[in-house]
C-alpha cells in the first residue's frame, strides 16, 4: 500500500505538470526541469553525482575534462526518482515523450498519420518525419507530385509511403535529394503505386551521403502496368544501411526499373531483392554503376523474377573496384519464359568477394544468358541447362601461390584519406589528410547510474527495449539498438578486455579497474582541420612514448548515450598541435593512437586497404575522432 501510494503521488505529479506543446512534455518553467547548466552548480544533480564519484575513485587535483563532464545526465535528484520509479512500474514509456526530452534522448519521432486521400497534384518542398497513407490514390489521368528537399539533414527521419499513388493513371512522382545527409534514416515505401497504370517514379539523389540508411520497398508497385522507376544516385556515399524490395513489381506489365550510380561509394550496404518481378511479363530491368566502389557490400537477389515471360535484366559495371563483398542469386528467373540476362564487367572488385547462383534459372525456357567480363571465385550451383549460357572473358580464380592471390591491392578511394596512418607520420612538419572526425551521432546525454541499470539491456530483452522506447520495429535505429546489444554480448577478441558503458560512473569503473585510479582520459579537442590537409606541430608521447596500455571508448548508436570501451596491449598514445597548412597556426590539439599488435586484424581491414600492408605487417595509428575518448595512466 506504501508503495501504491507513493506511485500515485509520483503520477499525480507528473500528471500536474503544465502541458503546452502536442508533445505533452515538461515546461521548461517546471521546478522539475532543472536548467542544464544552472543544475551543474548544485549538489542535486545527476552531473554533482558523476563529479563525487570521479573524486572518488580518481583521487587527483587534475581538473575534469570539461568534453567528458558535459556528457552527463541533465536530470536532477527529483526527476531521476521520478523515472526510476516509473520504469519500476514498467510505465516509462507512457512518459515518454517527458523522459526523452528531460533526459535528452534519442528518441523515435511520432509520424503524423494522414489517412485521407489526396487526389491533387502536390509539391512538398522542405518537408520530414510524415505518414503518407492513401495519397494519390485512385488519380484517375495524369498528375505529378514532387518531394524536393525532403528530410534533409535530418537526424532520425522516419518517413512512410503507404499505398501511395495506388490504382492511378499516369500519375509522375519525383523524389530529389530525398533524406539526404540524415542520420539514421528509415524509409517505408509500402504497396506504392500498386495497380498503377502508365505513369513513371523517379528517385534521384536519395538518401544520399545519409549515415545508416534503412530504405524499404515492399509490394512495390504490384500488378502495376506501363510504369517506369528510376534510381538515381541512390544511397550514393552512404554508411553501413540497407535497402530491402520485397515483391516488388511482382504481377507487373511492361514495367521497367533503372539502377543507376546506386550505393557508389557506399560503406557496408545490404540490399535485398525478395520476390523482384515475381510473375511479371515484359519487364525491362536496368542496373549500371550498381554498388562501384562500395566497401563490402552485400546483394541478394530471392526468386528475382521467377516465373516472369520475356523479362529482360542488365547488370552493367556491376560492384566494380568494390572491396570484397557477397552477392546472392537464389531461384533467379526460376520457370521464366523468354528470360534475357546479361552481366557485363560484373564483379571486377579490386579484392575478392564471392558471388553464388543457387537454381538459377531452374525450369526456365528459351532463356538467354551471356556473362562478359566476369570476376573471379564466383560458384555456380544446379544452374540449369549450362550449355545456353554465355563466358566471354571469364575470370578464372587465381591459383593460391600466385602473385595476384598473395597480393592485395590498395584500394585508397575506399577508405577516406587520413583516416589511418603510420607511426612516422606523427612527427613535426608532416603534411597530411586529416578525415572528417566531426560526431556524426545523434545529440544525446549518459542516463544516471541508477536509471541506467533499471533500464534493460540485453538480447534476451529487446522486445522489452523496443516498447519502452516505442521502437519503429525495423527502423534503422531499431536494428542500430540491437547491433549495439549485439556488440556489447560479443565475446572479446584474443588479448582485448572490453565492457559497454551504460553510464559515465560505468566508464569511470572499467577504465580504473583496467589502468589503475591515477588516470587521464583525452579526445581530440575539436574538429578544426576536419576534411582537409593539416601540418603536424609539436608531438608529445604519452608517459615518454613507451608502449602502454590504454583503455578506448566509442560511441555506440542508442537511445542514451552507451560506450563501448575496450583495452587492447601493445599501443601508444599521442598528443600533437594540429597546424594551419596555410599560416601555421595551432588550430586544434589533436590525441591518436597507434595499435602496435596487428596481427589479429581482419585482412580486409580498412586500414590495409589504405596504407596496403597486411595484418601483423605494420602497425596503424588513427585520430580519436569527436566523441570517442582514450584512457592512459597520467604521465
Amino acid at each position: 500500500m506504501k508503495h501504491r501510494n507513493l506511485l500515485s503521488l509520483l503520477f499525480l505529479t507528473l500528471s500536474s505538470l503544465s502541458v503546452t506543446t502536442p508533445t505533452n512534455s515538461f515546461t521548461q518553467n517546471h521546478p522539475l526541469i532543472a536548467d542544464h547548466n544552472a543544475g551543474s552548480a548544485t549538489p542535486f544533480t545527476a552531473k554533482a553525482a558523476l563529479i563525487r564519484h570521479w573524486n572518488r575513485k580518481i583521487p587527483t587535483n587534475r581538473p575534469k575534462p570539461d568534453f567528458f563532464l558535459s556528457k552527463a545526465s541533465p536530470l536532477s535528484s527529483l526527476q531521476s526518482s521520478i523515472f526510476e520509479k516509473l520504469a519500476d512500474s514498467n510505465t516509462l514509456s507512457s512518459h515518454l515523450p517527458q523522459f526523452c526530452s528531460s533526459a535528452n534522448l534519442a528518441c523515435f519521432p511520432d509520424l503524423q498519420n494522414d489517412l485521407s486521400v489526396h487526389n491533387k497534384d502536390a509539391n512538398f518542398g522542405s518537408y520530414s518525419n510524415v505518414n503518407f497513407t492513401n495519397y494519390g490514390s485512385g488519380k484517375v489521368v495524369g498528375g505529378v507530385d514532387s518531394f524536393t528537399k525532403y528530410s534533409p539533414d535530418d537526424n532520425v527521419p522516419i518517413d512512410t509511403f503507404r499505398r501511395y499513388s495506388r490504382d492511378s493513371n499516369n500519375h509522375n512522382d519525383s523524389f530529389a535529394n530525398y533524406e539526404s545527409d540524415g542520420n539514421v534514416v528509415t524509409s517505408n515505401f509500402t504497396s506504392y503505386g500498386s495497380g498503377a497504370l502508365d505513369g513513371a517514379g523517379e528517385f534521384t539523389s536519395y538518401g544520399e551521403g545519409s549515415n545508416v540508411p534503412d530504405h524499404k520497398f515492399s509490394n512495390y508497385e504490384t500488378q502495376a502496368a506501363d510504369r517506369e522507376r528510376t534510381f538515381k544516385s541512390y544511397a550514393d556515399n552512404a554508411n553501413a544501411g540497407d535497402q530491402s524490395f520485397k515483391g516488388y513489381g511482382r504481377k507487373g506489365h511492361v514495367v521497367g526499373e533503372t539502377f543507376t550510380s546506386y550505393g557508389n561509394n557506399s560503406n557496408v550496404v545490404g540490399s535485398g531483392f525478395d520476390g523482384y518481378g515475381e510473375d511479371s511479363g515484359f519487364a525491362k530491368d536496368s542496373f549500371t554503376s550498381y554498388g562501384s566502389n562500395q566497401n563490402v557490400p552485400e546483394n541478394t537477389f530471392n526468386s528475382y523474377a521467377s516465373g516472369g515471360e520475356s523479362g529482360s535484366d542488365t547488370f552493367a559495371n556491376y560492384r566494380d573496384n568494390a572491396n570484397v563483398g557477397d552477392d546472392t542469386f537464389t531461384s533467379y528467373a526460376k520457370k521464366a519464359t523468354g528470360a534475357i540476362e546479361e552481366f557485363s564487367n560484373y564483379g571486377q572488385s579490386a579484392n575478392v568477394g564471392s558471388d553464388t547462383f543457387s537454381g538459377y534459372g531452374k525450369g526456365a525456357q528459351l532463356q538467354t544468358v551471356g556473362f562478359k567480363i566476369y570476376g573471379s571465385n564466383t560458384t555456380f550451383k544446379d544452374y540449369e541447362k549450362k550449355d545456353q549460357i554465355s563466358f566471354q572473358t571469364y575470370t578464372k580464380p587465381a591459383s593460391a601461390n600466385s602473385e595476384t592471390d598473395a597480393k592485395r591491392i590498395r584500394i585508397e578511394h575506399l577508405v577516406e584519406a587520413g583516416k589511418f596512418f603510420r607511426e612516422a607520420e606523427l612527427k613535426k612538419g608532416t603534411v597530411m589528410p586529416m578525415p572528417d572526425i566531426r560526431d556524426k551521432m545523434p545529440r544525446r546525454s549518459f542516463l544516471p547510474r541508477s536509471l541506467a541499470e533499471k533500464l534493460p539491456f540485453s538480447g534476451a530483452r529487446i522486445s522489452d527495449l523496443e516498447e519502452i522506447f516505442k521502437a519503429v520495429r525495423e527502423s534503422s535505429l531499431d536494428r542500430s539498438m540491437k547491433q549495439t546489444i549485439q556488440e556489447c554480448e560479443r565475446k572479446p577478441s584474443r588479448g582485448e578486455t572490453k565492457r559497454c558503458a551504460t553510464s559515465a560512473e560505468s566508464m569511470i569503473d572499467f577504465a580504473v579497474s583496467v589502468l589503475g585510479n591515477d588516470v587521464v582520459v583525452r579526445s581530440t579537442e575539436s574538429t578544426a582541420g576536419s576534411g582537409g590537409n593539416i601540418m603536424i606541430g609539436e608531438v608529445h608521447g604519452i608517459n615518454g612514448g613507451r608502449v602502454t596500455k590504454s583503455v578506448s571508448c566509442h560511441q555506440s548508436l542508442f537511445p542514451y548515450l552507451v560506450y563501448y570501451c575496450h583495452s587492447v596491449p601493445k599501443v601508444r598514445v599521442y598528443e600533437a598541435e594540429i597546424l594551419s597548412v596555410e599560416n601555421k597556426r595551432k588550430i586544434n590539439h589533436g590525441v591518436a593512437i597507434c595499435h602496435l599488435d596487428t596481427s589479429d586484424w581482419s585482412a580486409g581491414h580498412g586500414a590495409f586497404l589504405a596504407l596496403g600492408s597486411g595484418p601483423g605487417k605494420i602497425e596503424v595509428c588513427h585520430w580519436i575522432f569527436e566523441g570517442d575518448m582514450t584512457w592512459a595512466v597520467a604521465d
